[in-house]
């Protein structure tokens, strides 16, 4: 039988959305990658993605919690 433990059998929301494919990153990359008549013009920005992902996920495995670019992001404001 198994229990909970407390470091290391958990993980943060944005890891968890990161697990399935569903975060920012990675659903920007394949809408990106997918088009019919997408080109090599959008593999610079699709390898920039696919880095900032990796980074969150580098973070969130150094310091256990989701870095402050990713849970404290919002949504730009308009200009008044």
């Amino acid at each position: 039988m198994r229990g909970y433990k407390e470091k290391g059998t958990t993980t943060t929301p944005f890891d968890m959305v990161m697990l399935n494919d569903l975060d920012r990153f990675r659903l920007a990359a394949d809408a990106l990658e997918r088009p019919s008549g997408a080109d090599a013009s959008y593999a610079p920005l699709i390898a920039n993605l696919l880095e900032r992902r990796q980074r969150a996920r580098d973070y969130t495995r150094l310091h256990g919690e989701d870095d402050p670019d990713i849970s404290g992001w919002r949504w730009p404001t308009a200009p008044r």
